[in-house]
């Protein structure tokens, strides 16, 4: 995939170019939908770029969102809707318990809502959401839903149809296993055509204006990211030669390497195990005087490994992604090292 960036120089405006962003854009959606129901729309930046892309453009003047807050990016989805003086509402709920959809449901009923915003898999700690189940809901209810897929698209299988989901995001450095620097909204046609002749909150970050554009001239209304381009069509057919399914199973086996050590060490994971991802893990810091995250992440860097610290203000955890070309004996040989890290304490 990084190899793959290397290419002849080449203006983006070039029919070869935009010929090869149709291809990613189709290609894309067949992972997730039918071609004649739903569009992939890419823009250059990062998954919360999609995000601000889908909450500033999908919500009309007259609407009422609803946001899921379970995690620091549930509160961001808040934020981004806050920023731009959305009519909205939140529903908080436990960053690493399962979500309680009486509860949801009750305020679904009596909130007036067009729009719900969730996000599917909940990196702060790990935690997944239902998110066919809210969907089934909101849809139930005629209400549009708004769905973070930021770290699930990929990795868990989706359909937009069968789960509920109208507009979704990613971007093409998570599970699709390419590199940083573009993203990508997935959109239900009949609800993205809706949406033109809102009026514009935003001019780079508009939905409708770039989809417009796009299908007119297989070109972004903007330079493209060119390189992180050529890598996500490599990434696509490296997942397609793989499949969605084979790679949950290693991220799977890699993540069940991982709990086995995490118990042996008598350390504690912060979601249960059955509603956990398997991507990302939450494990809860020792309470040891000599313990140190900065320590252990020098220690686990200079053997090539990466650890996130943790997301939660009130409680002390690390955390350890299992996604991306990751195989079983590199996770391993990580448990390995962490056993012989937290034995010498």
């Amino acid at each position: 995939v990084k190899q793959a960036q290397v290419v002849a120089d080449i203006c983006p405006r070039e029919e070869e170019f935009g010929n090869m962003m149709r291809w990613i854009c189709d290609e894309l959606t067949t992972f997730v939908g039918s071609i004649d129901e739903y569009e992939t729309v890419l823009f250059a930046g990062s998954g919360t770029l999609a995000d601000e892309v889908m909450i500033s453009s999908c919500v009309p003047k007259d609407g009422k969102l609803l946001v899921i807050n379970n995690g620091s990016y549930g509160a961001r989805l808040a934020t981004i809707a806050r920023v731009y003086n959305l009519n909205f509402d939140v529903f908080e709920s436990s960053t690493y318990q399962p979500l309680d959809l009486n509860a949801l449901t009750k305020v679904l009923d009596k909130g007036f809502y067009t729009h719900l915003a969730a996000v599917y898999h909940e990196t702060t700690t790990g935690l997944m959401n239902p998110i066919p189940e809210i969907g089934r809901l909101c849809h139930d209810r005629g209400i549009v839903t708004i769905i973070d897929t930021v770290s699930t698209f990929a990795a868990i299988d989706i359909d937009m149809k069968r789960d509920h989901i109208d507009f979704m995001a990613s971007t093409s450095n998570k599970n699709i296993q390419g590199m940083a620097g573009a993203c990508f909204v997935f959109c239900n046609r009949k609800e993205l055509e809706k949406l033109k002749n809102e009026p514009m909150r935003t001019y780079y970050m508009n939905l409708y204006d770039q989809y417009q554009y796009f299908a007119k001239t297989k070109q972004t209304r903007f330079t493209p990211p060119v390189q992180v381009l050529y890598a996500l069509r490599q990434a696509i057919i490296e997942t397609k030669q793989e499949t969605i399914a084979k790679r949950y199973e290693r991220y799977s086996t890699c993540w069940n390497v991982l709990q086995q050590g995490v118990e042996e060490l008598g350390l504690q994971m912060l979601v249960d195990t059955k509603y956990q991802s398997k991507l990302i893990t939450a494990i809860l810091e020792p309470k040891h005087e000599h313990y140190s995250f900065d320590e252990f992440h020098d220690r686990a860097r200079d053997l090539g490994f990466t650890i996130y610290p943790g997301k939660l203000g009130n409680i002390d955890t690390f955390r350890i992604a299992n996604i991306g070309d990751i195989q079983v004996h590199e996770m391993e040989r990580f448990v390995q090292f962490m056993k012989e890290y937290f034995t010498s304490l």
